[in-house]
């Protein structure tokens, strides 16, 4: 992993990127003919999951890919607020079990894994391999990414409609960039991680009889009133990056003591 890394770190993100999508897919595809949703998906996750904490922890990556604290005070996020109404959206239109015990379980331990891989995949390593060339090239990159990877809905397990996978993907995309702004500007990637996860999660307990392409609509153009509306705030209340230098001359250091393991 190490001497692909050193030697492309966007090459290293789409590699990962493919792993992740391509094998999550063939896993729900594989899990549902079972007959037990998430049942081979989950070890795969946490399989990905794991490889990623261990090579970003030996190679004390934590930091530079937002596994940290801010050091901005909450009232300059608005202590999140507006992360906790987004974070409600799948329950918008009551609350029903729609799968088995085991599955829903199954598929919440999913949604965590999923949540922390996309954002460490598309807002850390994605993001910042291109942000060094172009902080605004990579920002709508790992953006517009991240909302046509959901795409693939369409032909996996989940059988999205079309316009539930239309309104998907232009709700991630705004949502990405939103968290692209949250850890550019916040240097933290938690509350990103957190919020993606927790939104995940509760979507298997979205009341699916009611959830109409209508209601989808509705749902989706207030999600994406919220996201520009918050995306807006931040950028006017975290401070820019201050000296972009030292963040690459930092990052190139840490490039060098890789490449001598």
């Amino acid at each position: 992993m190490n001497k692909l890394y050193t030697k492309s770190e966007i090459w290293f993100s789409i590699i990962w990127i493919i792993i992740y999508v391509l094998g999550t897919s063939l896993c729900d595809s594989i899990s549902i003919n079972i007959g037990i949703e998430k049942v081979i998906s989950l070890p795969y996750l946490l399989l990905l999951s794991t490889i990623l904490i261990v090579w970003l922890y030996k190679n004390k990556f934590f930091q530079k890919y937002g596994l940290c604290n801010t050091p901005y005070p909450l009232s300059k996020y608005w202590y999140f607020i507006p992360l906790i109404i987004l974070i409600s959206a799948n329950l918008w239109y009551g609350v029903a079990l729609n799968l088995s015990i085991l599955e829903t379980i199954l598929y919440i331990l999913c949604m965590l894994c999923v949540g922390f891989l996309e954002e460490i995949i598309f807002r850390g390593l994605l993001f910042c391999a291109m942000a060094k060339d172009n902080v605004r090239s990579a920002t709508i990159v790992s953006s517009i990414t991240f909302g046509i990877g959901h795409i693939i809905n369409l032909f996996n397990s989940t059988q999205a409609d079309l316009i539930s996978n239309i309104c998907q993907v232009i709700t991630a995309i705004a949502i990405g960039f939103l968290f692209v702004i949250i850890f550019y500007r916040g240097k933290t990637l938690i509350p990103c991680i957190i919020t993606h996860s927790i939104f995940n999660a509760l979507s298997v307990f979205s009341n699916s009889q009611i959830n109409t392409a209508q209601n989808q609509i509705i749902v989706s153009t207030i999600i994406l009133i919220l996201t520009i509306g918050y995306t807006l705030i931040l950028l006017n209340t975290l401070p820019k990056e201050t000296n972009p230098q030292s963040t690459q001359i930092e990052n190139n250091k840490q490039s060098s003591q890789i490449r001598e393991e």
